[in-house]
């Protein structure tokens, strides 16, 4: 049992989904401390008969506190962690601040638990549309070792959290009245249209998010032999991304094999009828722990055997960000 569990960010659409989780989840908590900024302390959150009240976080915000779950920034990440860590909080931190640091393991519980037991105090929660991929394809390749993924995102208002989801819900009545619509959070229309993940873009071409998708699926799989390329879209879907991944597998492998693993797999839920058709999507996905995998066919393209495609849609404010690290709180 924690004696204390704190969410940093508390306010946030993530910070919002650990309190509910914690409670569905029924996670054994003496106290839970909401925290936040100066601007958001002394609002009160409704949880579980009572209101908890907004504190604002401090270096001293983690005074008896042993599990703080991180979901406020990169910046936030980079300065408070480290301080709750020295403290003797553990820290599941839901930024980029800490993936790629040696010394703090990168943890999908479906893939690597054993990793969060080597620990310094920061346990780092993967990017979401890396999680969403990593969940079906890591059962597959421990069967049959992958020699490369192609993958391309379509991408949520969810990942770019609560003001981007009312941004898109704004925009598209604008959209509906006959208005041009002014965006603020993305440098694009958003409502009725799709652009490219909007994070820097590399020397290499390659956006920031892709390169996540990259080098966090290498470190999670102990593995820098894979060869992984990506293409990340933003799309008008309120939440839950969806992916589109071909797979080269060392060995040839059959459709009927990808479904018979993955229906036995943990976190995976096959949805993949044909008739009538009925695939993943991500209103389906909405509000679901499981990620869903489906349209799993032969790579026509690839005569050996060896390739595969399929299409899965993940929610990802639940296993692409808040689920995942509650999980991971529950390996402690």
């Amino acid at each position: 049992m924690f004696k204390c569990v704190a969410i940093v960010g508390a306010t946030g659409a993530v910070g919002q989904e650990f309190l509910s989780l914690i409670d569905q989840r029924n996670m054994q908590a003496g106290a839970i401390k909401l925290l936040a900024s100066a601007r958001s302390a002394g609002k009160k959150v409704f949880f579980n008969g009572s209101d908890l009240v907004v504190e604002e976080l401090t270096p001293a915000s983690f005074d008896g506190v042993d599990l703080a779950l991180f979901s406020a920034g990169g910046s936030i990440s980079k300065e408070y962690a480290p301080i709750a860590a020295e403290a003797g909080c553990v820290v599941v931190d839901n930024s980029s601040a800490f993936r790629m640091d040696s010394h703090t393991p990168l943890v999908v519980p479906e893939v690597n638990p054993e990793d969060a037991r080597q620990h310094n105090g920061i346990i780092a929660n993967p990017n979401c549309s890396t999680i969403i991929m990593v969940v079906p394809v890591w059962p597959l390749h421990k069967v049959n070792p992958i020699k490369r993924i192609v993958v391309s995102t379509y991408q949520a208002a969810s990942g770019a959290g609560q003001a981007a989801m009312l941004e898109l819900e704004r925009e598209s009545r604008e959209v509906l009245a006959g208005k041009t619509p002014q965006p603020n959070i993305f440098p694009f229309q958003y409502a009725f249209n799709l652009f490219s993940h909007n994070s820097e873009v590399g020397e290499n071409g390659y956006n920031t998010e892709e390169m996540k998708m990259v080098n966090e699926t290498r470190k999670m799989f102990h593995s820098d032999d894979i060869q992984i390329t990506a293409t990340c879209v933003r799309v008008p879907v309120m939440r839950a991304h969806s992916e589109a991944i071909n797979l080269q597998f060392t060995n040839p492998i059959t459709p009927e094999e990808v479904r018979e693993v993955l229906s036995n797999a943990p976190g995976v839920r096959v949805v993949d009828q044909r008739d009538p058709q009925h695939y993943p999507m991500p209103i389906d996905a909405s509000g679901k722990d499981e990620v869903l995998v489906g349209r799993i066919r032969q790579d026509i393209s690839q005569p050996d055997g060896c390739g595969i495609d399929m299409f899965v849609s993940g929610d990802q404010l639940l296993k692409g960000a808040a689920l995942n690290a509650v999980q991971i709180a529950e390996l402690l």
